[in-house]
């Protein structure tokens, strides 16, 4: 019996086993997204420190992960933005580059020594500026790292022009390109920026170093990975800025200490959704190709949560885009981050309205009775505000009667 069921169950048809279906790679993934005939956008520092300013935006996570040019995009979506340096400043800020790095970094080298030197013997003429060109981003990247090790070896100066470093920001490798790192000889790795923005009388204007400060900070994050798999290598935490003094060309330095903003930088990057979990919510077919229709893109752009706040008009290209969506649907956001902290609840403007009105929400919500406090007050001061206007005008006229009256007096 047992032999002639194995023989029935041999004879039955067996269902054919599925194949699995093919996995998509990340890569593959964010060129679908991009668009397939698109070469990637490189995500700098400058739109890193932005990034993590606001790690919320899961649309800017995404674009800037998949390499989108948002610029481009917020064309084609008809909502350009004045966004970036001009030209002019673009050359200037090069021709005073060049000028800091001429005769082998020799200016950059003595500024650093001043500031930053240590106990170090000075710099002299063998100060090491090894070759980092290479094949591709991931290949100038591999051959920074290895410059540094090389370079912290021999225990000399060395000045690596324009390195690359990678840094991964939700899943998705970033490289990035500081102005120079300086390697000492006890074997201390100090990043240089070099701004085109005057430094006078010592001092700069407070938000463009915050900005500088901030952007230093996310390459030392970047190197400390180097420097965690070299031996003898410490990251400084503090940076060179290299500015004009005053309102000439002459280069002079200060020193910037980042800690604060590493700190910052760090945290907020590691609360960033990986770029994976965000493109595997999207509808099937999503894109960002510049090509597509401004419907199709508007589709894709909607697709992805945004988070938008007045700051992104100076750090982001598609800000003018969110901007007017967020005022579309109402959004308190559109009035700060701090106005929407402040509200709880309350996530709209017809909302908030309608609360001070006493029309809608709990009157024992604290939020509620703060809106309804604050539209009293202000109904009561400019009731007040309405009465001494009444009162201004009424007593001028009054005086001009008098005046006329006076005047026919002295005419009679």
């Amino acid at each position: 019996m047992q032999g002639q069921a194995a023989q029935d169950r041999a004879a039955q048809p067996r269902t054919p086993t599925p194949e699995p279906r093919p996995t998509t790679t990340l890569r593959q993934r964010l060129a679908e997204l991009r668009g397939p005939s698109v070469a990637p956008h490189p995500l700098d520092a400058r739109a890193l420190a932005a990034l993590a300013a606001n790690p919320g935006c899961k649309r800017r996570a995404l674009l800037d992960g998949a390499g989108v040019d948002k610029g481009v995009l917020a064309q084609a979506l008809g909502s350009p933005a004045p966004f970036g340096q001009s030209q002019f400043a673009f050359m200037r800020g090069n021709a005073f580059e060049a000028r800091v790095k001429a005769d082998g970094g020799a200016e950059l080298l003595r500024l650093l020594y001043e500031r930053l030197g240590g106990s170090s013997p000075a710099p002299g003429p063998d100060v090491a500026t090894p070759d980092l060109s290479a094949a591709g981003p991931e290949g100038r990247a591999a051959r920074t790292a290895l410059a540094l090790r090389e370079a912290t070896a021999a225990g000399g100066w060395a000045l690596l022009d324009h390195p690359m470093l990678a840094l991964e920001v939700a899943g998705s490798p970033a490289y990035l390109e500081p102005d120079a790192v300086v390697v000492h000889p006890d074997g201390r790795w100090t990043v240089v920026e070099i701004k085109s923005f005057p430094m006078i009388d010592a001092s700069a204007d407070a938000a463009k170093v915050g900005a500088a400060a901030r952007q230093a900070a996310v390459y030392v994050l970047a190197l400390e990975r180097v420097a965690g798999v070299t031996e003898g290598a410490e990251v400084d935490h503090r940076v060179l800025l290299v500015c004009p003094k005053d309102f000439s060309n002459l280069p002079t330095a200060s020193v910037v200490d980042v800690r604060k903003q590493r700190a910052v930088t760090r945290r907020q990057l590691t609360r960033l959704t990986r770029i994976e979990d965000i493109a595997a919510a999207l509808p099937e077919g999503t894109t960002f190709d510049p090509a597509c229709s401004p419907q199709e893109l508007e589709s894709a752009v909607s697709a992805v949560t945004a988070a938008y706040a007045p700051e992104c008009l100076a750090a982001c290209e598609l800000a003018f885009h969110c901007r007017a969506r967020s005022r579309a649907e109402g959004a308190v956001e559109t009035l700060g981050r701090s106005v929407r902290g402040e509200l709880g609840g309350l996530t709209t403007v017809a909302g908030v309205l309608a609360a001070a009105a006493g029309k809608e929400g709990d009157p024992a919500d604290p939020t509620v009775a703060a809106v309804r406090r604050a539209a009293a007050l202000r109904a009561e001061a400019l009731e007040s505000a309405a009465a001494r206007r009444a009162e201004a005008l009424e007593s001028a006229a009054v005086l001009r009667e008098r005046a006329r009256e006076e005047e026919s007096a002295v005419c009679r």
